[in-house]
């Protein structure tokens, strides 16, 4: 049954959020790709797909934009099935240690990485509600977000959005409880190759991308069991 699915942070065709936009798309779902700036790519990608690719302009970092991209979606469809909440940020200091690091910018970050997918899940909490299949919601997080993991020195503010991201996660996990149309997790991808510089990385975004789809709809209804998981169902440590 084919469904909607909105993700967030689909500019860039090497990176997650373009590829899984493609991969539902030639799945024959109906897509909402959000992107902040225009993206050539996206649009290229629409030409293919015009009935079923809907481009929205959505800042994550700020409610009004966020309410008036729901506010759009609600005209182009009446209920949405699955948000991939895949947007994200990190500053141009984000390899420094504390010496140099202008801790100024961990706000910001924040406000981007870990507020912004709480802001799109309640802005189009009403179009959730209304999927009839029952509606799923991804953050997707990373391994730098797990405190008991952490060994590095640096990422002060990617870390710490994707900590902050983890904490939201669980408190909406315990929010929708007991709704069994509704399902919140978050995920540490793995290492992929989202830009052209990630030559180590042995993650294809392409690939990647279909291993992820098919994730997701294993745990779509899956509320016993763990709400933060690797790319391979398995659990991760907060």
């Amino acid at each position: 049954m084919p469904q909607t699915v909105l993700i967030t942070g689909t500019g860039r065709p090497y990176a997650l959020g373009f590829n899984l936009v493609k991969r539902y798309l030639e799945h024959g779902d109906r897509v909402l790709a959000s992107i902040r700036r225009p993206s050539e790519a996206l649009e290229a990608l629409r030409a293919q797909y015009p009935d079923t690719l809907h481009v929205l302009t959505m800042d994550i970092a700020s409610t009004a934009s966020v309410n008036a991209a729901a506010e759009e979606a609600a005209q182009l469809t009446p209920a949405i099935d699955l948000i991939i909440n895949n947007a994200t940020t990190a500053s141009a200091d984000t390899m420094k240690e504390l010496p140099d690091f202008d801790l100024d910018l961990i706000a910001p970050a924040v406000n981007v990485g870990a507020v912004g997918p709480i802001r799109v899940l309640k802005a189009f909490l009403p179009l959730l509600r209304a999927s009839r299949m029952g509606a799923l919601v991804v953050n997707i997080s990373s391994e730098a977000g797990s405190i008991g993991r952490c060994y590095r020195t640096f990422y002060l503010d990617y870390g710490t959005e994707k900590a902050a991201l983890n904490m939201l996660t669980m408190t909406m996990r315990n929010y929708f409880k007991n709704d069994p149309n509704l399902n919140i997790l978050c995920l540490h991808p793995g290492w992929i190759r989202t830009n052209p510089g990630n030559n180590g990385a042995p993650l294809d975004p392409y690939e990647h991308a279909e291993t992820l789809r098919l994730l997701f709809e294993e745990k779509r209804h899956d509320k016993e069991g763990p709400a933060f998981i690797t790319y391979t169902g398995e659990a991760y440590p907060w």
